[in-house]
């Protein structure tokens, strides 16, 4: 399978440090913002930004997963039913700021289907993006996010792969392959 690396570990640092600064920028004590993170993928790329909030701010943020498995609009259309992750959030987004977390946008599918996920927990004031790679081209909704890391230029045929040593992989590592075909 053809491979061709995006980001690299020291980059994907970079990235992370960034998006830190801004949201410190843009949010400052954070008593009004919260974070969740989309599943399956989101929670990973949360959980690295809000520990790196806390050394660099010293404030813990809150912060949640989010499963829009059900409110996607194409749940039901699936050969395969699809398997619903966690969902943990354990406060109201009611009148909040809430940053919206995943590792990759593409078609804007979770994204919409998250916001309709969120209002289970209240309106929020104000809801932003937050994505390590935007897949520009690829879109079905208009969505745009607020803080990206990278932008990539994808065919469809294409998948962009998220890999972190967390998960087992060598390093953290985002690739641009070839999807498989059945």
């Amino acid at each position: 399978m053809q491979k061709r690396l995006v980001l690299d570990e020291g980059q994907i640092e970079i990235i992370l440090r960034r998006f830190c600064h801004q949201l410190i920028e843009n949010h400052d004590n954070f008593d009004n913002t919260v974070l969740l993170g989309l599943q399956p993928r989101g929670p990973i790329l949360l959980d690295k930004i809000v520990a790196q909030l806390q050394e660099i701010s010293g404030q813990k943020v809150p912060s949640g997963y989010l499963d829009a498995t059900f409110h996607r609009d194409d749940f039901r259309r699936r050969d395969l039913p699809l398997k619903a992750n966690e969902t943990k959030i354990d406060f109201l987004v009611e009148g909040k700021k809430v940053i919206l977390v995943d590792d990759v946008l593409y078609k804007g599918r979770s994204v919409r289907a998250a916001m309709d996920a969120m209002i289970a927990f209240g309106r929020p004031a104000k809801v932003e993006l937050m994505v390590l790679v935007d897949r520009k081209l690829t879109r079905d909704y208009p969505i745009m996010p607020d803080y990206y890391g990278v932008r990539v230029h994808t065919l469809e045929s294409q998948h962009v792969v998220v890999e972190w040593a967390d998960q087992g992989f060598e390093k953290d590592a985002i690739w641009i392959t070839e999807k498989v075909k059945p």
